[in-house]
């Protein structure tokens, strides 16, 4: 999006929704995210047929829509994954006349990638091996011979048909890329504990990192609960080497944090036990909230640039933390309080309303710091009820900054839904940087080293050409990069942050771009 008034012409960045379902623990089922979750259904029909009290709603209807030649809406979005349940699920739904069957792309296999970030990567099978063991001629061979056969097969099979994927995938990413007026990037929704979303959505953000180099691309990104025992065993691997890809690929990452998420449901929303469909209305809620600027524009935030610009000041400080209140999962819930501009931004800030876990009640956490923050507040709201609110928290001390940036808390305000009724006068989202984001991304760490401590199953990795030969330096790069990221974090509490790296070339990460305090140009306005 290049423009910056209401009268624009820009458009916004198409969705990718990548995985599916799948899973006992459910990570998969977040996976999916489907993108219709961001858009305003209220107005089109679920044929995409616009409504005739949706024609003076005066939102632009042409950020997450576009109209075809019968005048009826298509989403913009490209659903992706490497088995057919889920979105099978949805083209037999109500929505299935919606979405446009040439976004929609389904691995011929249909044996998704078997909670395996590097089948998912590689957009293999993960029923191939065990097909070709059952060959009588395969079973002539000794036991060392087969696993080189193994190798011989994947990599073929990989080249040849990896290869066609590559081309599908980028033929429906280049012609939605292309049928935009001016493109400013790419949104990604997916999870980082499985097989597809996490390995699959590496792979994109690499292709879409290289293939468009100047656009913005930001994701929705699923982190695994982690204060349960999972099913998929994996997930330590998965999520370490996809949290490589946010870091390296991604300019903002929103992170939904599925331990968070979960006790929200439980303590805020008093579920107990939250089902798959009650935690991803939490999710749709955040990600409804966070393109409202986007629908609804006014003279600030009103592109995706200018959403994200000031809340990412460092390139590699690109993950967001997200609170949103009030909460409700029942759109018609009993209203027992007022809300009001203070009340809602002052509860924003309180860490039961955070979507992240990283903010634990511990000693070192008590001493994070908040980078930037930008408050979404809904509603009929008076600017000058904002001015006092802020002043109030100021007086009250309630927020506590980095030392080397500017300390204040940015709003945009955005008028409601005319087609959502709600039973709250004024709701807010908070999107946030802070520097106990690093304690999220320590737990995958610790996860990690507790697997790779007792080498366990990483056979599973080791069949793919990337970790042949028991090469494991991928594992030890992406383990490396999150470190630093941890550590970049922990310095920006410091007040001598601008300085860090500078003098010990080995604290800055690899890849584009510097640790340095730099602004990314592509966040440049």
């Amino acid at each position: 999006m290049s423009g910056g008034v209401m009268e624009s012409v820009a458009r916004p960045p198409p969705g990718v929704a990548v995985g599916g379902g799948g899973g006992a623990t459910g990570q998969k089922a977040k996976e999916r995210c489907e993108y219709h979750f961001q858009m305003p259904l209220h107005y089109p029909s679920k044929e995409g047929i616009l409504e005739d009290f949706a024609t003076q709603g005066g939102d632009r209807k042409d950020v997450f829509f576009y109209q075809a030649d019968d005048q009826h809406y298509v989403p913009r979005a490209l659903l992706m994954d490497l088995e057919p349940r889920v979105i099978n699920g949805i083209q037999n739904s109500e929505y299935q006349n919606l979405y446009n069957p040439e976004n929609v792309f389904i691995a011929n296999h249909g044996g998704g990638a078997g909670n395996n970030w590097a089948s998912g990567y590689h957009q293999r099978a993960s029923n191939v091996v065990v097909e070709l063991a059952r060959f009588p001629q395969f079973k002539m061979f000794a036991p060392g011979q087969q696993f080189k056969v193994f190798r011989v097969f994947i990599t073929l099979w990989e080249r040849i048909l990896g290869k066609q994927y590559e081309e599908d995938l980028m033929d429906m990413i280049d012609r939605e890329a292309d049928g935009s007026d001016s493109l400013e990037g790419f949104v990604l929704c997916h999870s980082i504990a499985g097989g597809t979303g996490s390995g699959m959505g590496s792979y994109l953000l690499e292709t879409l990192n290289d293939r468009y180099s100047k656009k913005l691309v930001q994701t929705y990104s699923v982190f695994p609960n982690q204060n349960e025992t999972s099913d998929v065993v994996v997930q330590p691997y998965n999520s370490l080497l996809t949290l490589k890809r946010l870091t390296l690929n991604a300019d903002c990452v929103v992170v939904l944090d599925n331990t968070s998420l979960n006790r929200i449901a439980v303590e805020r929303l008093h579920i107990t036990n939250p089902s798959f469909t009650q935690t991803n209305s939490l999710v749709s809620t955040v990600m409804s909230a966070s393109t409202t600027t986007l629908r609804y524009p006014g003279y600030m935030n009103n592109d995706l640039v200018g959403l994200l610009a000031s809340l990412i000041p460092t390139p590699r400080c690109h993950f967001l933390m997200t609170g949103y209140t009030p909460l409700t999962v029942e759109r018609h819930a009993s209203v027992i309080r007022k809300t009001t501009v203070l009340d809602v931004m002052r509860r924003l800030l309180q860490t039961k309303n955070i979507m992240v876990s990283s903010c634990a009640r511990t000693k070192e956490a008590s001493q994070a710091k908040y980078i930037s923050i930008l408050n979404i507040i809904q509603g009929e709201v008076d600017p000058t009820q904002v001015h006092e609110s802020l002043q109030r928290i100021r007086e009250r001390k309630l927020v506590n900054f980095i030392e080397w940036g500017p300390a204040s808390i940015q709003v945009a305000l955005s008028r409601k839904s005319p087609y959502v009724q709600t039973a709250h006068r004024v709701s807010g989202l908070m999107l946030a940087s802070h520097t106990g984001i690093r304690h999220l991304f320590s737990k995958c760490l610790s996860q990690y080293e507790k697997l790779r401590k007792r080498q366990a199953f990483l056979d599973n990795y080791r069949n793919h050409p990337m970790f042949a030969d028991n090469d494991l330096s991928e594992f030890d790069e992406s383990r490396d990069i999150i470190e630093s990221l941890v550590d970049e974090y922990k310095a920006c509490e410091s007040p001598d942050y601008i300085k860090w790296g500078m003098e010990d070339p080995d604290h800055v990460l690899t890849g584009e771009g510097s640790a340095s305090g730099t602004v990314d140009p592509k966040l440049t306005v």
